[in-house]
C-alpha cells in the first residue's frame, strides 16, 4: 500500500480550514519515505505500526475489538468524540463509518510521525472541509479553543473522550494529552454550566451597576502601575493564620491583596491589604457584611466586577473602582486599551491576572490551600469556615489533601497561569495542596524571598512605587463620561415579529419545509449576536436558538412553541437593557 497516497491533499486541507495542523506537521514530521520500513502486516493480516523494540500496535487484538464500543448509542447527532492517538486511522474510520453525518471528531495526535501516516493513508479531506473531522496540534491553547468550540455538543448533547489504548504504547505523551483532555473538559462543565445557570444573573448585575460603575471610573490607567512592585495574594485557607505574621512584615515592600470575603478572616489575624477584589456574583457574598468591620475597612479600596450584586457595592464603607470582566457587556464593546479580565471562577487566579496586568513583580500566596486541612476549609473569621465537606483529592507535601472540584478547576487554572504568564511565584505553604509552578517556601524564607528594606527604601524604590501605585489607584477613580443610547426595543420588536409570522406559516407543514426552518432560525440566530452590547445577555436565548436547530432533522409543534418563548424573553431583556442605556438614570450613592 501506498503510506503517502493521500498526505499531500490531506495537509492541503488542514491548511486551508486548520492552519496550525499543517505548520505543525511541516515543521515536525519525518521525511514521508523514512517511514515506511514502520508498516507491515501484523498477524491479523491488516496493516499496523512496528514500534522499536519490535512489538506492533495491535499485536494483542484487532482493531474492530478496540473500537467497537466508542460509537455513542444515544444523541450521536448532537454530540462530538474527543480521540487521543490517531494510530493508522482505524478508530478515526470506525467512527466516521458508524456515526451520523453531524457528529463531530476531534483528534489530538502527539507524533507528527504517526499523524503522518495516518493522513497518508485515507482521504479525509471532505470530513475536514465540511467541520465534521478536525485534528488538533498537541499545544495547549489550540486544544483549549477547540474544546470551547464544542459548547452546542455540551449543551445539547455530550462529549466523550476516547483514549485510543493501542497509541499509548508508543510513549507517555498519549496519556498525557488524555488527563489534559479530561481536565479541559471538566473546565468547560464548570464554564458552561455557570453560563447557562448564572449568565442571566451576572449580566443583569452589570446592567443594574452600569450607571454606578461609569460613576467610579476606570482601571485603564492602572496598567504596569506596579513596575515590578512585589504582591500577596491571600486566600482564606486554614494556613492563614500561620502565614499573617510574615505577610504583616511585607506593609512597605509588597501590594498586600485578597478577596472581599476574605477580609474579616485578615482582620482577625491581623492584616489589613492594600485593595481587596470581589468577583462573586451570587447573594452569598452579601453575609461577609455580617462579619465585617466597616471602620476596619473604610480605607480598604474595593475592585468589584461590574457583575456582582449591585448590594455588595452599595455597602462596602471603603472607595470602590470597577473591573469589567469576560462574558459581560465589555467584551464586544472595550477599547484596545481598556482593560476586560478573564476573572476565571475564582478570586484568587483573577488577582493574579490582574496584578500580572497591572505589572507586579514576585508574587506570594498565602493562605492558599485549596482543600481541607483537618476538618477545615478556611481561615476563622471566613462566612465558610464551618463548611467540611470534601469529594475528592489533590495531591499535598503529606500526602493526599481532602478538596472539591471548583477548587481542583482553579487550581489548575492558577498552575496554567503561573506557567503561561511565566509568573515568578512562591507559596507560603500551609499543608494544603501542592501548586506546580510556585516554590513552597516557609516564613522564614520570606525575608529572602523579599528583603526588607535597609534605609526606609529597598533597592527597587518599593516604598516609592507603592505610594505611587496608591495615588494612581485614587486618580483611577475618577467618574467617567455617562454615555446615551437609542432605544433598541422597536426595531428588535419588529425583526423577532416578523421572523415569527414566518415560522409560524412554515411550522404549518414543517415535514415539507425543514430545511427553510432551519435556514429562518439561522438568520435569528444571527440577529440575536449582531448587537455587541446586547449579546452577552441574551446568550441564553443565543445558544437556545442554536439548540433548536442543532443535530435536528425534523421539526414540530414543540419548536414552534419554545421559539415563542425565546422571543419573548429575547424582547424582556432588550427592553431592560433601553431602561438603562437610553437615559442616565438615577446613579448608586
Amino acid at each position: 500500500m501506498n503510506h503517502t497516497q493521500f498526505l499531500a491533499d490531506n495537509t492541503k486541507a488542514p491548511a486551508a480550514a486548520q492552519p496550525q495542523v499543517a505548520a505543525w506537521l511541516a515543521a515536525n514530521a519525518p521525511a514521508p519515505e523514512t517511514q515506511a520500513s514502520r508498516l507491515r502486516l501484523n498477524r491479523w493480516n491488516m496493516l499496523d505500526v512496528e514500534l522499536e523494540d519490535g512489538r506492533r500496535l495491535f499485536d494483542a487484538f484487532p482493531p474492530q475489538f478496540a473500537y467497537r464500543s466508542w460509537p455513542p448509542t444515544e444523541q450521536a447527532e448532537r454530540s462530538a468524540t474527543i480521540i487521543v492517538g490517531a494510530n493508522l486511522g482505524y478508530g478515526i474510520n470506525h467512527m466516521l463509518e458508524q456515526t451520523p453525518p453531524r457528529h463531530r471528531l476531534l483528534v489530538v495526535e502527539p507524533d507528527p510521525a504517526m499523524l503522518s501516516l495516518c493522513l497518508g493513508l485515507t482521504d479525509y479531506r471532505p470530513f475536514i472541509e465540511s467541520g465534521r473531522l478536525t485534528f488538533i496540534v498537541p499545544q495547549f491553547d489550540a486544544l483549549v479553543a477547540a474544546i470551547r468550540g464544542c459548547d452546542k455538543q455540551f449543551l445539547f448533547g455530550r462529549i466523550l473522550l476516547q483514549a485510543d489504548l493501542p497509541s499509548q504504547q508508543i510513549g507517555p505523551a498519549y496519556a498525557h494529552w488524555t488527563r489534559i483532555c479530561r481536565e479541559q473538559l471538566d473546565a468547560l462543565s464548570v464554564e458552561l454550566s455557570t453560563l447557562r445557570r448564572a449568565q442571566d444573573v451576572m449580566v443583569g448585575n452589570e446592567l443594574s451597576n452600569f450607571r454606578r460603575a461609569l460613576a467610579d471610573g476606570d482601571m485603564k490607567s492602572l496598567r504596569g502601575a506596579l513596575d515590578g512592585l512585589p504582591a500577596v495574594v491571600a486566600g482564606a485557607g486554614p494556613s492563614l493564620a500561620a502565614s499573617a505574621p510574615s505577610v504583616t512584615r511585607l506593609a512597605d515592600r509588597a501590594l498586600v491583596t485578597a478577596a472581599l470575603q476574605t477580609l474579616p478572616a485578615m482582620q482577625a489575624v491581623g492584616i489589613r491589604p492594600d485593595l481587596v477584589l470581589c468577583i462573586d456574583y451570587s447573594d452569598g457574598i452579601l453575609r461577609v457584611y455580617d462579619r465585617l468591620d466597616p471602620e476596619w475597612a473604610r480605607h480598604v479600596p474595593l475592585i468589584y466586577s461590574t457583575k456582582v450584586q449591585p448590594e455588595v457595592v452599595r455597602r462596602y464603607p471603603g472607595p470602590t473602582l470597577p473591573l469589567w470582566t469576560v462574558g459581560g457587556m465589555a467584551t464586544f464593546i472595550a477599547g484596545k486599551d481598556d482593560l476586560v479580565l478573564d476573572a476565571a471562577g475564582n478570586v484568587s487566579v483573577a488577582l493574579l491576572r490582574l496584578l500580572h496586568w497591572m505589572g507586579a513583580g514576585r508574587m506570594v500566596l498565602a493562605g492558599q490551600d485549596f482543600g481541607w486541612r483537618g476538618e477545615a476549609s478556611h481561615a476563622a473569621g471566613h462566612h465558610a469556615a464551618a463548611i467540611t465537606v470534601g469529594t475528592l483529592e489533590l495531591p499535598g507535601r503529606d500526602g493526599p489533601v481532602r478538596s472539591t472540584l471548583p477548587y481542583a478547576t482553579a487550581l489548575r487554572d492558577m498552575e496554567q497561569d503561573i506557567r503561561t504568564l511565566q509568573l515568578d511565584v512562591v507559596n507560603l505553604y500551609g499543608g494544603g495542596a501542592l501548586i506546580r509552578g510556585a516554590r513552597d517556601i516557609t516564613p522564614d524564607d520570606l525575608d529572602r524571598e523579599l528583603p526588607p528594606p535597609a534605609d526606609g527604601g529597598d533597592a527597587n524604590g518599593g516604598t516609592d512605587i507603592l505610594a505611587g501605585f496608591r495615588h494612581r489607584l485614587d486618580a483611577a477613580m475618577t467618574p467617567c463620561e455617562q454615555p446615551l443610547f437609542a432605544p433598541r426595543l422597536p426595531q428588535w420588536r419588529t425583526s423577532l415579529r416578523n421572523a415569527q409570522k414566518r415560522l409560524e406559516t412554515l411550522f404549518r407543514k414543517p415535514e415539507r419545509h425543514g430545511a427553510e426552518i432551519v435556514e429562518m432560525l439561522g438568520r435569528v440566530h444571527f440577529f440575536l449576536r449582531q448587537d455587541p452590547i446586547c449579546t452577552p445577555y441574551l446568550y441564553n436565548e443565543i445558544m437556545d436558538v442554536s439548540g433548536l436547530v442543532h443535530g435536528r432533522d425534523r421539526f414540530g409543534l414543540p419548536q414552534m412553541t419554545e421559539f415563542r418563548q425565546i422571543a419573548r424573553r429575547v424582547l424582556d431583556k432588550i427592553r431592560r437593557i433601553d431602561e438603562v442605556m437610553t437615559s442616565a438614570g438615577q446613579q448608586a450613592a
